[in-house]
């Protein structure tokens, strides 16, 4: 597949591993009717991100792209790449061109290494593509949030603004988007059950589409 910086395209990252950041990917992937690509996937135990995205969204198989790397380990990139015996080479991962809008996930936080010199913030700062970053509306989230905003934007990389993944949280919201100077997106609640036809009704109820515009 041909590779080049595309427009059409938005990075969906973390604040920190585990904070649904793939759920919510499967709920934009659907919502835009497009595609969704996860570069790397480090961790194959249970399933891929992209086998998720899959079950998650009701996306036909052609609009889930393949992985560039696919390491078996659930580790750091740049460690579970090094396991293997191998080194992730940041400057071949770039953004497939497809005919619809393009869903990217990271892995865990906008630091995470993907070798020993470069990290996720370097993919975005190359691509200059819009990031939305998902936080958990628990304890801890304001820190970690405001801290991966500084970071995104001491490197120019555009904001779309954050996904809130969790129970109603206004006051977290409210701070968040005060002193980080981001728009909240909107919210998705923990889903008891979580399958595609769930998933996109909680979508669509948490997340007005106009802050999608990229």
């Amino acid at each position: 597949m041909t590779h080049a910086i595309v427009k059409r395209a938005v990075v969906v990252t973390g604040t920190d591993t585990g904070v649904g950041k793939t759920v919510f990917a499967a709920g934009l992937a659907r919502a835009l009717d497009g595609c969704y690509w996860k570069p790397v996937q480090a961790g194959i135990q249970g399933g891929t991100d992209s086998q998720a995205i899959a079950r998650l969204s009701g996306l036909p198989t052609e609009r889930i792209l393949a992985e560039k790397w696919v390491l078996r380990r659930p580790l750091s990139p740049h460690h579970a790449a090094a396991l293997e015996g191998v080194e992730i080479n940041a400057e071949t991962l770039n953004p497939p061109v497809v005919p619809r809008p393009l869903v990217i996930e990271g892995a865990g936080g906008v630091m995470v290494p993907l070798n020993r010199r470069r990290t996720y913030l370097d993919l975005f700062a190359r691509w200059h593509l819009p990031v939305i970053l998902c936080a958990r509306t628990g304890l801890g989230t304001i820190n970690h949030t405001l801290l991966s905003l500084a970071a995104l934007r001491d490197r120019g990389v555009p904001v779309l603004g954050v996904a809130l993944i969790g129970d109603e949280a206004a006051e977290t919201q409210s701070i968040i988007a005060e002193m980080g100077r981001v728009r909240i997106l909107g919210r998705l609640p923990r889903l008891e059950r979580l399958n595609s036809v769930t998933l996109p009704a909680a979508f669509h109820q948490g997340f007005p589409m106009d802050g999608f515009r990229f």
